[in-house]
């Protein structure tokens, strides 16, 4: 994985000093997808991460059904700022 990474930016790199405006998008795009395959994997490394996108996404569904209905959950609070 660090080696299709690092083959990426180098690409992108050589493509930066020539000044190539097709090139620098297309190794763009290689090492965007590089780096969302390291991020896929990363993120299957860590312990509870299923658990913290589902309940991300939920949220979201809550956020986005409140916005529906034309009402948004507001709610004012006090706090006390602590130095």
């Amino acid at each position: 994985m660090k080696g299709e990474i690092e083959s990426a930016l180098n690409t992108l790199k050589e493509a930066h000093k020539s000044q190539d405006v097709a090139a620098i998008d297309a190794a763009t795009e290689t090492l965007n997808k590089a780096m969302e395959k390291f991020y896929a994997q990363a993120q299957a490394a860590q312990p509870g991460a299923q658990d913290f996108a589902q309940g991300a996404g939920a949220q979201q569904g809550a956020q986005a059904g409140a916005q529906q209905n034309g009402k948004e959950d507001i709610q004012d609070a006090d706090f006390e700022e602590v130095k």
